[in-house]
């Protein structure tokens, strides 16, 4: 199970440049959640903070019961392996092949066979469907190979949290929903704590349990997903809606009189977009921390707006999700024994049928890739 990662009065400035302030969030253990932000609220400043790359100015990370920026080099080398990394353009080694490069930190910090080692390069490289392309250069592949190979790299020393900085940068829409698939998939297995830095609004709309929201030096926002999604707050409502009207500008936030100037003339960021239902693991199983579509919206007496949680095929998610529950609690029982008891998202199964497209004529999940 991943890791939950509790920050408190988080502050980091560079000089006399505050990035953002007070920050305070906790990132629930075994979840993905999403970071969203317009470009230079540092968010990859955020995710290096949490790493301990970068030290903040003030405040506190804790991993579990170890404060971050106040461990020894020790003491932080040793937190540092619960993490996987991956960055922006993947970060490889031009030098080394992608088996190589994916080795490394197996070699680095563990003193495994070199068979054992082959054994899991490749299983993680089967993991990321990159078999076959371990003696190619970085070079010699394309952009979402090597977001995979830097995926990889991230996955073999088996992390708790899993730490992703714009996955989406450079990749075409199609890739993007690809990889976003995979990243489900993945927390599904091995239940890791996943934190994402996108400007994808498809994939913060489809992806995560949880959303954050950077902007003028601070957190507007943290929260399960429909808690945004539903939210009448104006720069979330601006972002999600990829609308000019808001408080957003090109450089940063706007001043008052240009918000003046949209109230008077009666601009509105536009009406906030339907929920879609959330995007599930391709074998169509529930995650274990996976919520009841429209459970948030229900317990905060919240109307989502119209058309909420209807997939593509016009079925209502949240009719249809008891019975997709009770449906794929019989395909556990008959893979994997009796079912389990209920979770602290109601009931669901924890184990069932390996990796693959529908089967046995149960219902097909909302958000699923086939």
């Amino acid at each position: 199970m991943g890791v939950e990662i509790r920050v408190e009065g988080l502050t980091k400035a560079f000089g006399s440049q505050t990035i953002w302030q007070d920050v305070s969030l906790t990132i629930p253990s075994g979840e993905i959640s999403v970071l969203l932000g317009p470009s230079g609220t540092g968010k990859s400043v955020f995710l290096k903070s949490l790493v301990g790359l970068l030290k903040p100015n003030r405040g506190h990370i804790w991993i579990g019961d170890r404060d971050l920026p106040y461990l020894s080099e020790g003491q932080l080398y040793e937190t540092r392996k619960l993490f996987g990394v991956l960055f922006q353009d993947g970060a490889l080694f031009g030098s080394m092949n992608l088996f190589d490069n994916i080795a490394f930190p197996l070699r680095e910090h563990t003193k495994k066979s070199e068979s054992e080692i082959k054994r899991i390069v490749m299983e993680k490289m089967d993991l990321v469907g990159l078999v076959g392309a371990e003696g190619k250069l970085p070079g010699e592949i394309s952009g979402g190979m090597k977001k995979r190979a830097g995926l990889a790299r991230a996955l073999v020393l088996d992390p708790e949290i899993l730490l992703i900085d714009e996955p989406d940068s450079g990749l075409d829409p199609v890739r993007t929903s690809f990889l976003n698939q995979v990243f489900v998939d993945l927390n599904a297995q091995i239940n890791a704590t996943f934190l994402i830095v996108t400007h994808d609004i498809n994939t913060a709309r489809t992806l995560p349990d949880n959303i954050g929201l950077l902007f003028r030096r601070e957190l507007v926002m943290f929260g399960p997903r429909e808690m945004l999604l539903s939210s009448e707050e104006p720069v979330v409502r601006q972002f999600l809606n990829a609308s000019k009207i808001g408080p957003i500008g090109m450089s940063e936030e706007k001043d008052i009189s240009e918000l003046e100037a949209e109230a008077n003339m009666g601009l509105e960021a536009g009406k906030l977009p339907p929920i879609p239902p959330q995007q599930m693991p391709s074998n169509g199983l529930i995650r274990p921390t996976q919520h009841a579509p429209g459970a948030w919206c229900a317990a905060h007496g919240v109307t989502p707006p119209p058309g909420s949680f209807i997939d593509e095929l016009g079925r209502n998610w949240v009719e249809e999700w008891p019975r997709y529950v009770a449906s794929m609690s019989a395909v556990a029982g008959q893979h994997a024994g009796p079912p389990p008891g209920p979770g602290p998202q109601g009931p669901g199964p924890q184990a069932g049928p390996p990796m693959g497209g529908p089967q046995g004529g149960r219902p097909q999940p909302p958000g699923a890739r086939y």
